[in-house]
């Protein structure tokens, strides 16, 4: 088994070796593009969008989660769903 690890381990380093190696050397400059301002990266990258109501759905799978907590189950029944989830689990996930 230890035989096999190492086999697989050893390939893999090969496959990686015989990658870099095949690239050509001319894609240097290219790297120069990795960071750009931030204006222009923040026109590329989507923009989190402002929190809504909850769909029936997403309430029912906080209910779900909240149940399993006999706490958070308790508080929800008397402050409510969001309350008890941001309260025992923190911020809603969506």
């Amino acid at each position: 088994m230890k035989t096999l690890v190492v086999l697989v381990l050893l390939s893999l380093a090969v496959v990686c070796l015989a990658s870099d190696a095949s690239e050509p050397a001319g894609d240097a400059p290219a790297q120069d593009g990795l960071f750009v301002e931030k204006e222009q990266a923040s026109t590329v990258v989507r923009q989190k969008r402002a929190p809504g109501p909850l769909s029936p759905t997403q309430l029912e799978s906080l209910r779900e989660v909240c149940e399993a907590n006999l706490g958070c189950e308790d508080m929800m029944d008397t402050h409510g769903i969001i309350a008890a989830y941001t309260a025992y689990y923190g911020p809603i996930p969506y």
